[in-house]
């Protein structure tokens, strides 16, 4: 795990100091070493934090035997072991991963990646033919960010790598900033800022002669398992069981302590349950829990804790604790999120108990149905008929909800009810938006919003589909919604920046691609929730207590709506009149959404003006302008 930087067609003698600034601002992401790589048109740089081999064999970037091929690396490939017995005839001379890339690659070609089961964004240039190749990972779960005008390409781990780097103005990216009111973040290939993109996952780049080829090698939509579709449920319960066996064993390889985030939920405790099935040794796991029993998943941390008997940390902290630390975990924010801060606190007191490496239940949600929009999602498909009933009859009963009761939950079912469709591509986004478009219009002075990516995304995920005469079950086809979309764009992208900001790596077993593909081909028969993730629960067994599947659902809960009222409210209040200064946010409805959140309003929470005060912080600590 690692931070990597570069430029591909600047000159060399002033690529140095370019390189350097570049790898300053992501320091803090390899704190074990650093090193670069400069010739003609290519300078690649990388900060090391060492997980496997942690000698200086593993040094970055690294060359191949021959010397022709240069590499620096971020990630881990999990099976690195099974590729270095079967590339035998490559004269290795460390015992690092990294060197298998180099292996795989003089042998495949860019055809290595599919080769590669692994968390991953590198770049490996090749001397004699004078061509770079980026690759990203197939989930997106390492992230690669760029930069392309007329005459270079700069690439990074973190945006504020390629801001330090001089070549990249400080402009918002204007087009963007609704799919930010929208959805708390923006959707790859766009970022915040102008300019600056984000490679897609399972994507590559292929640099040559000054022109940039963009490539996809791997999407879910294509690669989906059809397996499952046949078999009986006694053997697809198997088969997930021993696919996520082995997905967590994979993610128990390495030189470093390592343990695991334990919350108590199903997700956590399936990973903390299988990985004391395989471990070596005694599993660690850690579990950030409160003294206010409202806020605390205590009790059920404790309990798998015991059940596995592993060596388990609690680390107790009032609210006013995590309130202390909102500020530091605002300036880590690599990108402007409404999530994070969660992360940033589990990252940062993991880290301090002397771990370099965790497992994480992400991604258990998305593939096993642990939402509510998969239920939400297969009702409205059963209630299509409701949109033949008038519109104007629909939108009628929308408002007069919104009147009686108003609340998120009424305008959300407003929005489906104004709906000329019932596809999934046009239910799923008013599901996870944010704002409306109603309110985003008039903070953006807009009549109307053009476009939704949410709604592009899942479109094109649906074309796509139709294009392959693929029949995917509904709910498989919630869960590439929630994977191309929230996962990649939020939960991933706010897991790296903040567990990176610590210099700690985390691993997600949901994620192994194979279980993936093995997953989204099963029919809703068996995955549907009838009761929490069911065919996960049923695929473990009795693995976990009763009490743990059957518990209600928490997440990390935090009074932020009482904090923002309270201690954050100068902070919150200072920001947003500074955002409505800026000519992008009329301030009178921006003043109005903060007017209406403090009075109490059911229909603007916490979430919806955090995100607002966290945008505008971002901004100023970056310089970025409009």
């Amino acid at each position: 795990m690692c931070g990597i930087n570069g430029i591909l067609g600047f000159p060399a003698a002033k690529a140095a100091p370019v390189m350097h600034a570049m790898s300053c601002a992501i320091a803090h992401r390899g704190p074990d070493d650093d090193g670069s790589y400069l010739q003609e048109g290519v300078a690649l740089g990388q900060r090391r934090l060492s997980i496997i081999d942690l000698s200086v064999a593993g040094h970055q970037p690294m060359m191949s035997a021959d010397g022709n091929l240069v590499l620096v690396f971020n990630g881990e490939i999990y099976n690195y072991l099974e590729l270095k017995q079967e590339l035998k005839e490559y004269p290795f001379q460390t015992q690092t991963d990294t060197e298998v890339i180099l292996a795989a690659f003089k042998r495949w070609g860019k055809e290595c990646v599919h080769h590669f089961n692994g968390m991953f964004a590198f770049a490996i240039l090749d001397k004699t033919k004078q061509e770079t190749l980026i690759f990203r990972d197939r989930l997106g779960i390492k992230p690669l960010y760029y930069y392309q005008d007329d005459t270079v390409i700069l690439f990074a781990s973190e945006v504020r790598a390629l801001l330090e780097s001089g070549l990249v103005k400080r402009k918002l990216n204007k087009p963007a900033l609704a799919d930010y009111l929208r959805y708390q973040t923006v959707h790859a290939p766009e970022t915040i800022v102008q300019g600056i993109k984000m490679l897609m996952p399972g994507c590559y780049i292929h640099y040559m002669d000054g022109h940039a080829e963009f490539g996809q090698y791997w999407a879910p939509e294509k690669k989906y398992s059809t397996e499952a579709a046949s078999k009986a449920y006694t053997e697809i319960k198997q088969d997930v069981h021993d696919l996520l066996l082995r997905a967590v064993e994979r993610r128990l390889v390495a030189d470093v302590p390592f343990g695991a985030f334990l919350s108590g939920g199903i997700d956590s405790s399936a990973v903390v349950g299988l990985m004391s099935q395989v471990a070596r040794h005694k599993v660690k796991t850690f579990a950030v829990t409160f003294e206010e029993e409202a806020y605390s998943e205590a009790k059920y941390a404790a309990a798998i804790a015991k059940k596995f008997n592993t060596d388990h940390t609690e680390i107790r902290l009032t609210p006013n604790n995590f309130l202390d630390l909102i500020p530091s975990a605002l300036k880590a924010m690599d990108h402007p999120s409404g999530d994070g801060p969660n992360t940033y606190v589990v990252s940062k007191v993991t880290k301090e108990a002397g771990i370099t490496m965790a497992l994480s239940g992400l991604g258990g949600d998305e593939l096993f149905g642990g939402y509510d929009v998969f239920k939400r999602m297969a009702k409205l498909q059963q209630y299509q008929w409701v949109g033949s009933a008038p519109l104007m009859l629909r939108k009628l009963l929308g408002q007069s909800l919104k009147a009686v009761k108003p609340s998120v939950a009424s305008d959300k079912i407003s929005q489906l009810l104004a709906l000329s469709s019932w596809r999934l591509d046009k239910t799923y986004p008013i599901t996870r938006q944010v704002l409306s478009d109603k309110v985003i219009e008039e903070l953006l002075q807009q009549v109307t919003l053009k476009g939704n990516r949410v709604e592009e995304i899942v479109g094109n995920s649906l074309m796509l589909q139709k294009q392959l005469s693929q029949n995917l079950p509904i709910l498989s086809k919630v869960s590439l919604a929630e994977i191309n979309t929230y996962m990649q764009n939020t939960l991933l992208r706010d897991t790296d920046q903040m567990s990176m900001a610590h210099a700690l790596e985390v691993r997600v077993p949901f994620l192994d691609y194979e279980l993936v593909e093995y997953v989204l081909g099963v029919p809703d028969v068996h995955k549907y929730p009838s009761s929490p993730k069911r065919l996960l629960t049923d695929a473990l067994g009795d693995l976990l207590p009763m009490d743990i599947v059957n518990r209600p659902k928490m997440g990390f809960v935090l009074p932020w709506q009482n904090w923002l009222k309270q201690e954050m409210r100068s902070f919150a209040n200072k920001k947003l009149i500074n955002l409505g200064q800026r000519g992008i946010i009329d301030p009178a409805a921006l003043q109005h959404i903060w007017n209406r959140f403090l009075a109490g309003d059911t229909a603007v929470t916490w979430s919806r003006v955090w995100y607002l005060v966290v945008l505008e912080n971002w901004l100023e600590e970056h310089g970025i302008e409009a």
